[in-house]
């Protein structure tokens, strides 16, 4: 039967070559359409991955900031596009499309009547509105900000000689949302310049409260509190923020993809700082009766590469891969150039003068309430300047907007490790302060480990509740470590 079969199937006419040709063209067109679908799918993945990439992950702190601001930006021109534009219609039916919208308020003869000019970038309309409104909302607009009422205690509680405990406490409270309006001044002053100048002013300020409690320290000789402070907010933001932007976001979202280039560039800076914290103790071990002159050169030595490593990613964030942070929106500002910079100046005052008195009541705070200085400065003082960045972190992460929670997160950790620290060293060698990069051994582990399980984490490019409640129980574990270290005697 088979050999009938191949029989007939060689001696069977062949087919019409319509049919051939039908066959012909419909196996073409499901070719074509497999060929369109699959480029379609790689055509769409790719404008997604580009997009994503413009943040480049976590590297750049300041692009992921501005996206934020930029989000909470455009709600406002829309609101304000929206009020306006029910009173334009009132008034008038003409074109809507091409009309300037205005916000007409009775003003004072001596009140000022300076405006700013919003633009969006994805609406053809210009906005005027009054900048004493836009001041108003900045400072109304975070629940936080209500702590502003604690400055006036602040004052007096230092003044009229209160306990240690108190003063601590009060400019603590009053510092966290000083540190949030140093933010949002610093990003209008940026809106209202270049990309260059605008990095450089985030470089400056954006890690200001740290930078200025940990320049009081040192002018204090308090060594260990400006170590462990700064070292307590790499902890905060690696750990705490990063977890609970995993956790927060899992628990809404099964799972949350991101863009693992910035975070595995930024896992490698922090690991060359953990390198360059681990030299000073082990070198300062052999040398001697010269431990101290050792560990300061070597300490100042690599306090001088990281500023250098800074430097570099700062000119590859703004100069030579400026196409990888730039975001989509333009930068827009809400108040005028000469409001953001008097904001800037007196925010910053306002900072300096509190930071001393919280310094300088630190020793008694941890008297009356029985806690070693290294748990204040690795697990309290990181609050201050990062309570507000935290939430936003988490926030956006809640929205499934994975890649600017790790450019805050790990952004600011950078920041910090590879400026704010070695800058501190670097302004004691100025000023005859012997601040140096050796860490207590436990503390400088501690870090490595946390950078190994956080690249670990980040491994992937996926991140879930599990893998965030992973790092907060690191960071709790880290806290518990800290609590219970110990001081050697008359140690700074």
């Amino acid at each position: 039967d088979r050999e009938i079969s191949n029989a007939s199937f060689a001696t069977a006419p062949p087919a019409p070559p319509e049919q051939h040709r039908r066959t012909t063209i419909e196996q073409d067109e499901e070719y074509q359409r497999r060929n369109s679908d699959s480029h379609h799918r790689h055509s769409t993945r790719s404008r997604s991955m580009l997009r994503y990439t413009h943040a480049f992950g976590g590297v750049s702190k300041r692009a992921a900031l501005r996206q934020i601001i930029q989000i909470h930006k455009k709600e406002i021109i829309q609101r304000r596009t929206a009020d306006t534009s029910d009173l334009s219609l009132l008034g008038s039916s003409g074109d809507v499309a091409n009309r300037t919208f205005s916000i007409e308020t009775e003003e004072d003869d001596n009140e000022p009547t300076e405006r700013s000019t919003l633009m969006s970038s994805g609406d053809a309309k210009d906005l005027e509105v009054n900048p004493w409104q836009e001041l108003k909302e900045m400072f109304t607009e975070s629940k936080i900000n209500i702590l502003f009422v604690f400055i006036p205690l602040a004052y007096w509680s230092h003044a009229h000689g209160w306990s240690d405990g108190s003063v601590f406490i009060l400019n603590f409270l009053a510092m966290v949302p000083l540190a949030s309006m140093l933010g949002v001044f610093t990003e209008e002053l940026a809106a209202h310049t270049n990309d260059v100048i605008g990095g450089l002013l985030n470089a400056t300020f954006g890690n200001a409260v740290e930078l200025v409690v940990a320049i009081q320290a040192l002018l204090a000789s308090d060594y260990r509190v400006v170590q462990a402070s700064l070292i307590g907010s790499i902890f905060s933001n690696l750990l705490l923020v990063l977890g609970m932007c995993f956790f927060c976001g899992g628990m809404i979202h099964s799972e949350q993809e991101f863009i693992a280039q910035g975070a595995v560039a930024s896992i490698a800076l922090l690991a060359f700082n953990g390198l360059i914290m681990l030299l000073p103790n082990f070198l300062g071990e052999e040398g001697g009766t010269e431990d101290t002159n050792v560990e300061l050169v070597v300490s100042r030595i690599g306090a001088t590469l990281l500023v250098f490593m800074y430097a570099q990613l700062l000119w590859f964030q703004l100069k030579t891969h400026v196409h990888l942070f730039e975001g989509d929106d333009d930068v827009v500002a809400l108040i005028p150039f000469s409001w953001a910079l008097i904001g800037l100046v007196v925010i910053t005052g306002l900072v300096t003068i509190l930071s001393e008195w919280l310094v300088g009541s630190i020793d008694g705070f941890c008297e009356e309430f029985n806690l070693g200085r290294s748990f204040v400065g690795v697990i309290i003082l990181p609050v201050v300047g990062n309570a507000v960045e935290h939430i936003s972190a988490v926030s956006v992460a809640m929205k499934n907007k994975m890649d600017l929670a790790l450019g805050i997160a790990l952004g600011s950790s950078v920041q910090i490790g590879l400026f704010v620290l070695p800058l501190v060293v670097l302004i004691g060698a100025c000023t005859g302060h012997e601040m140096s990069l050796k860490f207590p051994s436990f503390e400088v582990y501690l870090y490595l480990l946390a950078v190994i399980i956080v690249s670990l984490c980040l491994g992937n490019e996926r991140s879930n509740w599990l893998e965030g409640s992973l790092l907060v129980c690191t960071y709790i574990i880290v806290g518990v470590g800290i609590y219970f270290e110990k001081e050697a005697p008359g140690a700074l």
